[in-house]
């Protein structure tokens, strides 16, 4: 009996090595990926229609903006969470509510009548969003073998780093063509087709079920309630403290006090909880915590870069929002071909020698930014340029994720993948919160300068503004004087905002080449077998 029992055992223990999913593993990875870039998609396939949505719902500029707020909010409260939401319903059923509540909460998004609606059902949105890239994630891990799992990575990251390059070029033809609210009602098709799909294709491994025969672990609503308002506090006080001018605001401090208590007392009580929301533990793993990081840059910079391209473009040089989108579009798509390289590449070389190629190239990216960013750059020329930025994400998304899970038990592969999405997530809220905070000071900054050298007593000043407004005159305008000094003054401002943009690329530059060294923190993995190597 006792060697039946000890034999019984060692197969439940060889299940979650063994186990392969009974359909196709590319069909699986195909129909979960389509979920997640369905959400991944509305993170950033709103942000060109916030003016027709404010028209519209007949709301301001400033109440429009929590359109997206709301959204990022619920987004991240969910997604930490995640793998403990697994051990309660199963993942394939908390996959599949997901799906259910994201493409409900996008009906109600696209059909409705007030700002007050349309903000509930974002809040809903992101909710059943933050579980659908975690889950995607942690089903390919599952369903590929280590040795395969770069080029499952490589599916997913078509999901995390193509849909937000062509989100506005998306969200901005389909608001001028038709209408904004059709930017979350195409979504109900694709909900319904992957609802389906992940229903026939996916299955819970058996690990999974024999972990949920232990019972269902006691919930930490303290820590629970400590990530509700550290991260809903932390999220506000990244979106509207520009808005409010940081630490001047009582309000932005005050939110900022709220996110550093709440989210240091999560930590610590998660850290030493028995049935913790959040597996903090897991970051005691060297690889997992040097992942994290390198997320947290990627979402940085990723986000950053993405803000500052057709920011620039739209602002400076009176490209239109579809416009500057297909400047993104572009290097999405060149991206996109080079994904599944990276991924067959993580087979053979290295994760550390291939993020390390990556944040190198990205550095000299960022650097080759501040030559040539100015305001005679062409459409051509703004192209290649986002190319050289983006694809050096490919090195670095897939192997960070890969590397990941080197170490941990397979069973806190939902932990794993909840983490590091939130994360990404987080360094994309930070990113884009730092790059709009420093454009404006620093075009403040360089304004000032320019100024003070184009007062009215300067010889060079003056006799530009003479010369301007003899042209004019000789056009036939009747104020020449007038309006060539304005066009001047118009004229310091551009330059003072175009070396604004050009001191952000320098910090980018500076910080990838700061991660360029610390990525070789990370372990040496075996590529071949997707484990890390011995150490020597």
């Amino acid at each position: 009996m006792n060697n039946r029992v000890s034999t019984q055992a060692l197969a439940a223990q060889a299940t979650p090595e063994i186990w392969r999913p009974p359909s196709n593993r590319w069909l699986i990875a195909a129909s979960v990926s389509l979920a997640a870039f369905m959400e991944v998609l509305d993170t950033s396939i709103a942000n060109v229609a916030l003016p027709h949505i404010a028209g519209n719902l007949g709301a301001s500029t400033d109440e429009s903006t929590w359109v997206l707020t709301s959204y990022l909010v619920s987004n991240a409260i969910v997604l930490p969470i995640s793998g403990w939401l697994v051990t309660v319903f199963g993942r394939k059923r908390f996959f599949m509510a997901c799906i259910v509540m994201f493409t409900f909460a996008s009906l109600l998004c696209g059909i409705a009548p007030t700002l007050g609606v349309l903000l509930f059902a974002r809040v809903l949105q992101g909710a059943g969003g933050g579980g659908l890239q975690p889950m995607a994630q942690a089903i390919l891990t599952d369903s590929f073998p280590p040795e395969e799992r770069g080029l499952a990575v490589a599916l997913y990251g078509i999901t995390a780093v193509f849909a937000p390059s062509i989100g506005p070029t998306l969200g901005g033809w389909i608001t001028d063509s038709y209408s904004w609210r059709w930017i979350f009602l195409i979504n109900l098709p694709v909900g319904f087709v992957t609802l389906y799909l992940v229903r026939k294709l996916v299955q819970d491994p058996p690990y999974m079920k024999l972990k949920r025969s232990g019972g269902i672990p006691r919930p930490d609503f303290i820590g629970f309630s400590l990530l509700v308002l550290g991260i809903s506090a932390l999220q506000i006080f990244l979106d509207k403290g520009q808005e409010d001018d940081w630490l001047s605001s009582r309000f932005i401090v005050s939110l900022m006090a709220i996110a550093a208590i709440c989210l240091t007392a999560l930590v610590i009580r998660e850290w030493n909880h028995k049935n913790p929301i959040i597996d903090i533990r897991l970051l005691s793993h060297r690889n997992f915590a040097a992942s994290n990081l390198v997320m947290f840059m990627i979402g940085v910079l990723s986000f950053s870069s993405t803000v500052l391209m057709p920011q620039f473009l739209q602002s400076l040089m009176g490209y239109t929002a579809q416009s500057a989108g297909m400047v993104l579009s572009a290097a999405g798509f060149l991206l996109l071909g080079a994904l599944p390289f990276v991924g067959r590449l993580t087979t053979r070389v290295q994760a550390r020698y291939l993020m390390g190629f990556g944040w190198l190239t990205l550095a000299l990216a960022m650097y080759a930014s501040t030559r040539r960013i100015d305001l005679d750059i062409s459409f051509g020329s703004a192209v290649v340029l986002r190319m050289v930025q983006y694809v050096p994400f490919g090195f670095l998304f897939i192997p960070a994720n890969t590397v990941a899970y080197n170490g941990i038990p397979r069973e806190k592969s939902n932990s794993v993948a909840a983490l590091i999405n939130f994360m990404r997530n987080i360094g994309a809220s930070v990113g884009t919160s730092i790059v709009t905070s420093v454009l404006a000071r620093r075009a403040q900054f360089h304004q000032a300068i320019l100024v003070s050298r184009s007062a009215p007593g300067d010889p060079r000043f003056q006799g530009a503004v003479n010369s301007l407004a003899d042209r004019l005159h000789r056009s036939g305008s009747l104020n020449a004087l007038p309006q060539a000094q304005e066009l001047i003054y118009r004229k310091v401002g551009a330059q003072a905002a175009t070396l604004a943009y050009i001191d952000v690329y320098w910090v980018l530059a500076v910080v990838a080449g700061a991660m360029f060294l610390l990525c070789f923190a990370l372990e040496p993995n075996d590529p071949r077998r997707g484990t890390s190597a011995p150490a020597h």
